[in-house]
């Protein structure tokens, strides 16, 4: 798989839409290939006081469910396709599903980084 069909398959679910009063899903989609080459993809939630989470750890969740946790490359985008980079919280959640990790590669606007040059200390 391509980066931008990889981009495609996290705009796919960056379908932003309200579910309740307090709560919207998709305004960040994120997909992932793991090092055994199977795609898992996620929505973000947000609802009101601070609950819910990003695109990456819904991604990451779906991935760890299916017995996996070692990431090869990981991309974040909203339904125009502008590609976000990882927040702090889901650059150290990607560490510590596997330390391993740390070799992932991040999809950004105009490069790909490891992620242990986005997260060069450790926590």
């Amino acid at each position: 798989m391509t980066n931008e069909e990889l981009i495609q398959k996290a705009k796919s679910v960056a379908t932003a839409k309200q579910v309740s009063k307090k709560t919207k899903v998709g305004n960040v989609g994120s997909a992932l290939i793991t090092d055994s080459g199977n795609v898992f993809m996620g929505a973000s939630i947000d609802a009101i006081a601070g609950l819910g989470f990003c695109g990456e750890a819904s991604a990451i969740s779906a991935m760890l469910t299916a017995g996996e946790s070692k990431i090869k490359i990981i991309v974040s985008v909203n339904d125009e396709g502008k590609i976000y980079s990882p927040c702090g919280r889901c650059r150290e959640f990607i560490k510590q599903v596997n330390m391993d990790n740390v070799e992932t590669d991040i999809i950004l606007i105009d490069k790909i980084m490891k992620l242990k040059d986005l997260l060069p200390e450790a926590y």
